[in-house]
């Protein structure tokens, strides 16, 4: 219990940078998740093929990999930012595609007649996508989006390796302190194991309003 007490504002900045890095790569990936899977669907071909690459890329690269690529690539070509934005960027991006996936899986599995039906009453593919499509896609990839964003959120302990504050890397400046190993490890899964359940209970509500019923 000491290694918490005595290091509670170590262990809480660590919390509130691993807490930063969920939101923020969340909404990242939110936004670009839903993007991918409308130029997925649509009836232009080179928004398809756009869409199709931006997976098929990120879903096969190694997250380290593509965190190497953004935070030690980007800079080369003049792109200077902090490194908890860089690590916001690579973790929203790579989340961005299994997004993209979970919701293309939800647009699946509405009746292709409706989209049919919204066409011959004039309205456009943005129309029928944001107005009649989307909305019940929603209901129905609610609970996988929550499994991804978990993902995320265990995901960002990589940015530790960046230099990046986050939870899991209070364990090398304690384990310099002498600290026993096993109790920092103990209190940095508990961080993770209220952020998960955060995230659960939240879409859990979001599932029992507004999923689909079973």
């Amino acid at each position: 219990m000491d290694v918490l007490t005595d290091n509670f504002s170590l262990y809480g900045k660590g919390f509130l940078g691993t807490v930063e890095l969920t939101v923020f790569a969340s909404i990242l990936a939110m936004v670009l998740g839903f993007v991918m899977a409308s130029f997925r669907v649509a009836p232009v071909g080179s928004l398809r093929v756009i869409g199709t690459v931006w997976v098929t890329v990120l879903r096969n690269t190694p997250l380290t990999l593509l965190f190497f690529a953004v935070l030690l690539g980007l800079p080369r070509f003049g792109l200077v930012l902090p490194f908890n934005v860089f690590a916001v960027l690579a973790l929203g991006c790579y989340t961005s595609a299994f997004i993209c996936e979970v919701v293309r899986s939800g647009i699946n599995t509405v009746p292709t007649g409706q989209g049919e039906a919204a066409r011959s009453l004039g309205m456009t593919f943005g129309q029928t996508l944001g107005t009649i499509v989307l909305p019940q896609a929603f209901r129905s990839v609610i609970p996988p989006v929550g499994s991804t964003l978990i993902a995320l959120a265990k995901n960002s302990a990589i940015a530790g390796a960046f230099s990046v504050t986050e939870l899991l890397g209070t364990y090398k400046t304690l384990n310099e302190l002498g600290y026993s190993i096993i109790w920092t490890f103990v209190w940095i899964a508990v961080g993770y194991l209220i952020i998960t359940l955060t995230i659960s209970a939240l879409f859990h509500v979001l599932e029992k309003r507004w999923g689909v019923a079973r």
